[in-house]
């Protein structure tokens, strides 16, 4: 079973913090793999794209605490790559 849910990613070139809700997958721990879901990137430009596998952290944004994606895994990284297979 997927342990999907909600989090949130960062929105380039908007001026203000814009945080956009999206589905990821629980890989291990707090890295999450985006999902595949409606992207326009002529309306929008996310700081991470559906695939890929991020590390998530609870963050303050305007509406509170949130689950948001902070950086994208380093396949090259040992010891995030063993995390996530």
């Amino acid at each position: 079973m997927t342990d999907i849910t909600q989090v949130y990613i960062a929105l380039l070139d908007e001026g203000v913090d814009v945080w956009r809700p999206v589905q990821a997958e629980c890989v291990s721990g707090n890295i999450y793999r985006i999902l595949s879901q409606p992207y326009d990137r002529s309306v929008e430009s996310w700081q991470f794209e559906p695939g890929d596998v991020v590390i998530c952290e609870m963050v303050e944004s305007s509406d509170g605490r949130i689950l948001a994606a902070t950086r994208k895994v380093d396949p090259g990284d040992a010891s995030e790559k063993q995390r996530i297979q």
